[in-house]
């Protein structure tokens, strides 16, 4: 049985799924500042997407961050094997550990994301719950504010067509479905 439900006239997706097996143009990366693989959402995609991924990380990491991808911040790399053509690797804060900029840092993963793939010209993206797992933020307040990121920039955008809000589980998806503010003006 498939879970979804659609927003904002259906240019949002919230659905259960695999984030890894998303056929879109870009799926965003729950990952690490390390950009190397770890666990969750992030080994998940350096597994199915194979080398590749991992070898542009690692060139983003000579290059441009060589101290690892801070909070909030966002880059983008081939997909290699996944069914998407690209992947956008995003660090999500962990919760409480950032002087009271949780939210801000939260916001801007959701922000810079979809700022990276309109400058590429894609038209569809996949999104995991960024930071509700290993990094500890609540579902809730992440629900508000991803879905307040996601439609403040949809409001000026018209090259996303399709944003897709991915959730392992059904509970986690009534969970956002319940707390996002899409609706909300």
């Amino acid at each position: 049985m498939v879970f979804e439900t659609r927003f904002l006239n259906d240019r949002v997706v919230v659905a259960v799924g695999d984030i890894a097996r998303q056929q879109v143009d870009a799926i965003v990366n729950a990952a690490n500042s390390s950009l190397l693989g770890g666990g969750g959402v992030d080994g998940a995609i350096h597994r199915v997407g194979g080398p590749r991924i991992l070898e542009e990380c690692r060139e983003i990491r000579r290059g441009q961050y060589p101290k690892g991808l801070p909070p909030g911040k966002a880059v983008i790399t081939t997909a290699g094997n996944l069914p998407a053509r690209h992947v956008i690797h995003t660090v999500g804060p962990v919760y409480g550990e950032h002087n009271g900029a949780d939210a801000e840092l939260l916001a801007a993963c959701y922000e810079q994301s979809l700022k990276l793939a309109t400058t590429h010209s894609l038209t569809s993206i996949a999104f995991p719950a960024i930071s509700t797992g290993a990094y500890r933020y609540p579902r809730a307040e992440a629900a508000a504010i991803a879905s307040q990121s996601v439609r403040q920039f949809l409001e000026n955008d018209e090259t996303l067509r399709e944003v897709r809000l991915i959730f392992f589980s059904e509970s986690d998806m009534k969970m956002f479905t319940k707390h996002q503010e899409f609706l909300k003006r």
